[in-house]
């Protein structure tokens, strides 16, 4: 299957165009032309069966069957500190995207070394990893703000913060969490989290959890919290 992603495509529309770096894979690096089928996806669940009209600059299509995939009984939140080295968050975006998550929000915390993230980049590569992996639904990415501003804004019914201070015992992640809840995980930069924002975010009703005995890097650590996650709800 050739998996394509137009945001503008609704269920309404019989026709459409791929954007012009779709068009351009679709005909010059797939060699795809007139009659052949695509599938294309608008991120918010549907997928729509295709067939090329035309397969130029611009790649036209028409629509002939429509699927549509409802969000699942869960969601995961990963809210994440941008790593120093960007590469390692992107790597993080995209094994997370192809595992299933609805959301990443990024945050700045009063240790954290990389303080500001452009999103251009990270979504292309959620994108590409939504297509890779043949989903229908785009994850929601949110620009970095401060964890202060961030934390009060979580509305997830099951939040967690992982982090272990020495002596304080703390459950796993995975026998923390309930089934079929909405998640949110806060996961702190190289540095870690300060004691305020410890105590601002256990005040808000996040409970510190664990997630293994060895010390994570932070996009380590984001993508173990997304498994276990996934994998409480198999």
């Amino acid at each position: 299957m050739h998996l394509f992603y137009q945001p503008a495509l609704t269920p309404a529309d019989a026709a459409g165009l791929l954007t012009d770096e779709d068009s351009r894979h679709a005909t010059r690096t797939l060699r795809l032309g007139v009659g052949d089928t695509i599938s294309v996806t608008d991120g918010r669940g549907n997928r729509f069966d295709c067939v090329i009209t035309r397969a130029d600059k611009q790649c036209a299509f028409r629509v002939v069957a429509i699927l549509s995939t409802p969000p699942r009984l869960f969601s995961v939140r990963i809210c994440v500190a941008p790593t120093k080295n960007l590469d390692r968050m992107e790597w993080f975006v995209e094994k997370a995207v192809e595992l299933g998550i609805e959301r990443i929000s990024f945050f700045i915390g009063q240790h954290s070394e990389r303080r500001v993230l452009k999103l251009e980049r990270i979504e292309k590569i959620a994108v590409a990893a939504m297509k890779q992996s043949l989903q229908s639904w785009m994850p929601r990415l949110d620009e970095a703000v401060p964890l202060a501003q961030l934390i009060p804004s979580v509305s997830e019914n099951q939040r967690f913060i992982a982090h272990l201070p020495e002596n304080v015992p703390a459950e796993p992640l995975i026998r923390s969490a309930e089934p079929s809840g909405r998640y949110a995980v806060l996961i702190g930069p190289e540095g870690d989290f300060s004691a305020s924002e410890l105590q601002q975010a256990t005040q808000a009703g996040f409970t510190m959890v664990t997630l293994g005995s060895n010390r994570l890097r932070t996009e380590t650590a984001a993508l173990s919290a997304c498994q276990a996650l996934n994998f409480l709800n198999q």
